[in-house]
């Protein structure tokens, strides 16, 4: 089973190769990966070359929508599968993803990783802050041992989702570019389509240096995606995510998740749901009234 891996990047070369190279190095089968270069005034496009990998080009930054859509229209395999640039897949991770989808037997799901952080994540342990201290020897020789559990709402990356449903949803809805606030819209319009499986996998591990590539300078106005989701749904992306995914939360900055168990139904009209839902109300009312 083949997966098209969709990875924008923004002159963040010394992750990248990171990334590509784990999953070359430790991919059971031989999946498609397709960059979007955004400003290619580092090493990236030489090396994608090098390595026979397809990838589109853009001479200033587009965005993280904008970047996934456009290289997202070169995948040739039935599943998209998004990842930052600063992420290393470990050995397993593809198994894993096979697996899931064979026991569903349908396309309505989002699955995702548990990721492993120096100080935060599903799994905190230190393999190093940067590319310069990175620690690949200790990393395979202990994420067997790391152990999580399959996960209920996710909502993080890396994910995938079958092709025909990303098709169907626009994927990454650009008016959300640079990219901030874009998962939670992308689950949304999924939770529209019909999809209430949102599973984050235990046994898909990566290591994540925390977003290194979204803290670069941008050309692009930062966008404020909790002002612009509330615009576009009526609701908080995190009342989204507390009520309709059940999501993770933050606490003492590790994330703190709920065993998967099964599909996701309808929120329940709880006390804290109305009243978390007024308070919603009255900020969409205040934002459309002093925009």
């Amino acid at each position: 089973m083949r997966f098209s891996i969709i990875i924008p990047t923004f002159e963040n070369f010394n992750y990248l190769r990171i990334t590509i190279n784990s999953v070359i190095k430790n991919s059971k089968y031989d999946h498609e990966i397709l960059v979007h270069v955004n400003s290619g005034n580092d090493e990236t496009i030489d090396f994608l070359k090098k390595k026979n990998i397809k990838f589109s080009y853009s001479e200033y930054n587009l965005g993280l929508c904008t970047s996934t859509n456009i290289a997202s229209k070169k995948a040739t395999t039935d599943y998209i599968l998004y990842s930052h640039d600063d992420m290393y897949f470990c050995p397993g991770w593809d198994i894993t993803l096979k697996n899931e989808i064979l026991n569903l037997n349908h396309n309505l799901y989002y699955l995702s990783s548990s990721m492993i952080e120096q100080n935060s994540g599903h799994i905190q342990f230190d393999c190093g802050d940067s590319f310069h201290n990175f620690n690949e020897d200790k990393l395979l020789k202990n994420y067997k041992s790391l152990k999580y559990f399959d996960y209920q709402g996710s909502h993080w990356a890396p994910h995938l989702i079958h092709k025909k449903i990303w098709n169907d949803i626009g994927g990454f809805s650009e008016e959300f570019n640079p990219g901030i606030g874009s998962d939670p819209d992308l689950n949304m319009k999924l939770w529209k389509r019909g999809v209430r499986i949102f599973k984050g996998l235990s046994n898909f591990k990566v290591y994540h240096f925390g977003s290194i590539s979204l803290r670069k300078k941008s050309n692009l106005k930062i966008n404020k995606g909790n002002k612009t989701f509330l615009k576009k749904w009526g609701i908080t992306p995190v009342f989204f995510t507390k009520y309709y995914l059940r999501g993770g939360k933050f606490i003492n900055n590790k994330i703190k998740s709920i065993p998967f168990d099964g599909p996701l139904k309808k929120p329940e009209k709880s006390l804290s749901f109305l009243i978390e839902k007024i308070i919603c109300k009255l900020k969409y009312l205040k934002l459309m009234i002093f925009k």
